[in-house]
């Protein structure tokens, strides 16, 4: 899952960062509604969380123009103000969710989790073959093999389930697990999938995870 921080102040987009990649979202973070701007109408993101209070652009003219742009990623805003008006305001301008400051990052977490639900992003178990993985639970399983993952081994396995048959570049892989300052100059996408593999595939009669040489990885039965 890949999500965009559109936060002025600091602190709070670093705590929210934080937290989120402990729960093994990839996350982008900008501090102005421009480049929050540039960003939603050029990257793949699942959620926005977007703060209403910006410089440069504000949030709700940032909102705005994303969604006459068909830009229709969920968006959660941010706001200090708790009056009605403002938040029919946000409502009214194309969010799908709102969050008052300050605020707990549990009810972060669960509203994020309720929008996914309501798009195209379900939290549903995923599964390909026998291999399945629980985005409730985190809990991932290879037949009747309970699979212990780190948290960047499960943001990985949970883009390849979401993303099975399909050719995966190590760009996209990076961009999507980590974010988009990931250096694509090292080999860390090689590595984990090396782990990944390790640990799906090691004892398995069928391997799942195969490399396409000179492009990435792709997720699929073997072929006879």
């Amino acid at each position: 899952m890949r999500i965009l921080v559109v936060e002025d102040e600091k602190k709070v987009a670093g705590f929210i960062k934080r937290g989120l990649e402990e729960e093994s979202y990839a996350v982008d973070v900008v501090h102005d509604g421009e480049e929050g701007q540039d960003l939603a109408e050029s990257g793949e993101y699942d959620v926005i969380i977007l703060d209403v209070m910006l410089p440069k652009k504000d949030g709700i003219e940032l909102l705005k123009r994303i969604r006459d742009k068909g830009v229709n990623t969920p968006v959660l805003l941010l706001t200090a103000r708790d009056a009605v008006e403002d938040r029919v305001k946000g409502l009214d301008s194309g969010a799908d969710d709102y969050l008052t400051k300050p605020f707990a990052f549990e009810e972060l977490i669960a509203r994020l989790r309720a929008l996914m639900r309501r798009g195209t992003t379900e939290l549903t178990v995923l599964k390909f073959a026998d291999l399945s993985l629980d985005p409730a639970t985190r809990m991932a399983r290879r037949g009747d093999k309970d699979i212990d993952l780190t948290v960047k081994e499960y943001a990985l396995l949970e883009y390849l389930l979401r993303n099975p048959n399909r050719v995966l570049t190590r760009t996209m892989i990076a961009q999507h697990v980590w974010d988009y300052t990931f250096d694509s100059e090292t080999n860390v996408v090689d590595v984990y999938i090396n782990h990944l593999r390790n640990k799906v595939d090691k004892d398995a009669d069928e391997k799942l995870i195969h490399t396409v040489r000179g492009v990435g990885y792709i997720l699929r039965e073997e072929r006879e």
